[in-house]
């Protein structure tokens, strides 16, 4: 299968479906952290000059979009301040991008995100299919995982183990800490290409 993975700098999915013998290719802004199949540039882009892909997984932005910070969309974090505008613009142009996203004309996708609040929800016009966590794929945190689904099924849990720590909200501040978080877990990218493979 030609597989495409929207938004993803690290290769970590593109790599376990390689692994599984697709070709799989990576495509982000950034260029890619792990030598591999990558295209730096637009998703849609890539999606209009290229092949047709029978699959993509993407992770598009969410610093907007997500549920942790649907706070910031009003001045001094209290909705009785009222919006911030600039927040709320940039929280329309995320939502367009993920709705474009599901709109792609690909048979097969998924689209990963933290939970969303309802303002990108309304926009988006769905709720999600599937919350997966972490700890049902091999690693022993938490981190709630939303899946959009079109012509897939959901994940099965694979390694179910001990262990709730919540990893990744207890990063300190620093530049790269949303490059850190973003990062798809190798136990979850290995289910993904084993089950949607």
């Amino acid at each position: 299968m030609k597989i495409l993975v929207a938004c993803e700098f690290s290769g970590i999915v593109r790599d376990a479906f390689k692994r599984r013998g697709h070709d799989a290719w990576s495509c982000d802004l950034l260029p890619t952290e792990s030598p591999g199949n990558h295209w730096q540039g637009s998703v849609f882009d890539c999606v209009k000059d290229w092949p047709r892909f029978d699959l993509m997984i993407a992770h598009p932005p969410c610093t907007y979009l997500a549920n942790s910070g649907a706070k910031h969309l009003y001045h001094g974090m209290a909705k009785e301040n009222g919006p911030n505008h600039d927040r709320f613009d940039k929280m329309l142009e995320g939502a367009h991008f993920f709705w474009r996203l599901m709109q792609t004309p690909i048979e097969r996708i998924c689209i990963e995100n933290p939970i969303m609040h309802g303002y990108a929800k309304t926009y988006v016009g769905r709720q999600q299919d599937q919350v997966i966590q972490p700890w049902q794929f091999g690693h022993g945190e938490i981190k709630a995982t939303c899946l959009w689904l079109k012509g897939l099924p959901k994940l099965k849990p694979t390694n179910i183990v001990a262990g709730r720590e919540a990893r990744v909200h207890k990063e300190p501040p620093s530049d790269d800490r949303w490059m850190e978080r973003s990062r798809t877990l190798p136990g979850i990218a290995a289910a993904m290409a084993e089950q949607w493979g």
